[in-house]
């Protein structure tokens, strides 16, 4: 048998009463059990049920008695620590404009090939970084050789003719002019070479018969038929050569036509040229190569998206409610949060702030003018230009999450 229970058997009957009468109705603060010789006497009977919970009560309201101002300076710090939270919160967000609708932007450039042809090197890698002016691809050049050279042996060929026609021209400036004047002198002979032969005819007429004979006079007048046809000859021969302008001006015409196709043959040789140089597809400014679509051997044809290049300036569209306007103006001082990238800390400033909301700009804005109305609050985007913060060794990808806060005041 344990001692436990060695000692419980020999206790008295009174002894274990009292044991649980002070277990039952002492609380750990009512007053400790009075000595045994204060004890009342032992009559045989228990004490009232209502007397052992009446002292619970007291106690338990001594208990709370004592912990009350515990309490109440527990709930002050409470009420004064939210205070000072309430005031710190109102003063840190005070003339502060937020919103989480907001990413980084930025320009995307769409790169096509401008001749067809089949690639034949392949110069960049995804997402590496291209300098203006640098290669990306290479289109196979000697169909484009071969228009080139084909241009150039039709720009030769219509200079030369054009050279010959300006050689003419100048030709022609003078031989017009020498020819009406040949055709006037001639005229002038055979005038003079009329006036002869119509003199001898007429001494013919006069002459008695006996001084002349019949062949005589037909001879002479055969003569002036012949100078009188000589004559018009000659006067048809001035006609025809009068118009001496319009004659050089319809071979200065012609050379103007040669110089044309001249323009015209330099204009085939500039554009097989041209093409020839489009074989080499190049940057058109620093960026990031995103979105390739193409490979060694693909046949392009003009206009097909081969590429896009991301440029280097990056800003943030925030799209702010309109009710979030009333005090942002262009060059407020804006502090942004990347998401992707807690650790930055940028600075910016408003830029500017778009005219028309964003369901304005949709490819089916909303008719407010027909049917019901809901007012729903709009949000306006806004462009924050990034001033300082950014690290060039993390790359800040279009299209993210960032948190921006415009000081208003």
């Amino acid at each position: 048998m344990a001692v436990d229970e060695v000692e419980a058997t020999s206790r008295s009957p009174e002894a274990t009463r009292a044991e649980r009468r002070g277990q039952e109705g002492q609380g750990p603060n009512q007053v400790p059990n009075k000595a045994p010789d204060e004890a009342k006497p032992d009559t045989g009977k228990a004490p009232p049920a209502d007397s052992g919970k009446a002292a619970a009560a007291a106690a338990r309201e001594e208990t709370r008695k004592k912990r009350r101002p515990t309490v109440l300076i527990v709930g002050a710090v409470v009420l004064a620590l939210l205070a000072i939270g309430g005031l710190y919160y109102w003063i840190t967000t005070r003339g502060i404009e937020d919103t989480d609708d907001a990413y980084t932007d930025g320009r995307a450039i769409t790169i096509a090939p401008q001749v067809a042809g089949a690639v034949i090197s392949l110069d960049v890698n995804d997402n590496q970084f291209v300098k203006q002016g640098q290669p990306l691809i290479h289109i196979d050049p000697r169909q484009y050789q071969i228009d080139r050279e084909q241009a150039e042996g039709a720009l030769a060929t219509a200079q030369a003719q054009y050279r010959g026609q300006q050689y003419g021209l100048e030709v022609a400036k003078k031989n017009f002019p020498a020819q009406l004047e040949q055709a006037k002198a001639q005229l002038e002979n055979a005038k003079a070479t009329k006036a002869r032969t119509q003199a001898d005819y007429d001494r013919q007429k006069a002459l008695p018969k006996a001084a002349t004979s019949q062949q005589d006079v037909d001879a002479a007048e055969a003569a002036l038929k012949q100078a009188e046809a000589q004559v018009a000859l000659a006067d048809a021969q001035v006609t025809q050569n009068s118009p001496v302008t319009e004659r050089v001006g319809e071979t200065d015409a012609a050379v103007g036509q040669l110089k044309g196709q001249v323009e015209q043959a330099q204009a085939r040789l500039d554009q097989a040229n041209l093409n020839l140089s489009w074989t080499v597809v190049k940057a058109p400014q620093d960026g990031w190569i995103t979105k390739r679509n193409v490979e060694k051997g693909n046949y392009v044809a003009p206009g097909q998206q081969i590429f896009s290049i991301v440029a280097t300036e990056v800003w943030i569209t925030a799209n702010f409610k309109e009710s979030q306007l009333v005090n942002m103006r262009p060059g407020q001082h804006v502090a942004i949060r990347i998401d992707a990238y807690p650790q930055l800390r940028l600075e910016g400033h408003v830029d500017s702030i778009q005219l028309g909301s964003g369901s304005k700009f949709t490819a089916f804005p909303p008719e407010n003018a027909t049917g019901n109305f809901i007012k729903i609050v709009q949000r306006v985007p806004v462009k924050i230009v990034i001033d300082k913060g950014l690290d060039p060794n993390i790359p800040l990808p279009l299209g993210i999450s960032v948190s921006p806060k415009v000081s208003v005041q």
